[in-house]
């Protein structure tokens, strides 16, 4: 394929969460230099907001802010959301720095720091993880990496949506994503899916595992969305 007809490689977004005016244009500027597309909200109500909608790569997420804390925006993004978070604070404390870990952040950086630091942090957050390149559940194989599905050995063909669904569900077996979140990991952002798509896909992704000889692999939470039965 011509340069001219492959699509631009899509720039990771991150989402920075941070009051103070100057860290937060001195984090826009630099980000944006590194390669990243930059959204950035002076409130955690805001950035909750934009989390939602956006659904970003990462989230750089100050600690004191002035409606909610830092911790508490942590623990509410760890309730529904895998996406890494790297905490800016303004202590050192071991403590402070441990309980941090304890509600949902990946990684943390003590006021004040060098962004080329967090840069790096960044770029080491968003590194595809060798040991989840293949997701395996009890006979199923997910294979991020080659896009491929076994079952007991088997192949099973699924479209691109399909596939995205079932490795969502996979890398976290027994958690239970709602349909928004559904829409927003696989369809993204810039896609509005017909009202009743996850569902569809659902059941033809069902239907498919099912002819395989996996039953009763993803289950419906009524009224909240789907999940796939963790093993033992």
């Amino acid at each position: 394929m011509s340069a001219e007809g492959s699509p631009a490689a899509a720039r990771p977004r991150v989402l920075v969460i941070e009051d103070d005016p100057d860290i937060g244009r001195l984090l826009r500027l630099e980000l944006d230099e590194a390669g990243f597309e930059v959204e950035h909200h002076d409130r955690g109500t805001t950035g909750l907001i934009a989390l939602r909608e956006r659904a970003p790569d990462l989230v750089v997420l100050d600690l004191g802010l002035p409606d909610l804390q830092g911790d508490e925006i942590a623990r509410r993004i760890r309730r529904t959301d895998s996406v890494p978070i790297i905490v800016l604070t303004a202590t050192d404390a071991l403590g402070s720095k441990l309980r941090l870990l304890e509600d949902g952040a990946d990684d943390y950086l003590v006021k004040p720091f060098h962004v080329e630091e967090l840069v790096a942090r960044i770029r080491v957050q968003l590194r595809p993880r060798s040991d989840a390149a293949t997701l395996r559940l009890g006979d199923l194989s997910v294979d991020r990496m080659a896009r491929e599905v076994r079952y007991a050995g088997h192949e099973v063909t699924l479209s691109p949506r399909e596939f995205e669904l079932l490795a969502l569900l996979v890398a976290q077996p027994g958690r239970v994503f709602t349909r928004e979140e559904i829409e927003r990991r696989v369809w993204g952002e810039r896609s509005v899916p017909a009202s009743n798509s996850v569902d569809v896909h659902v059941g033809h992704l069902r239907g498919k595992l099912r002819d395989a000889g996996a039953h009763g692999l993803i289950r419906t939470v009524r009224g909240v969305g789907y999940a796939v039965k963790s093993q033992g």
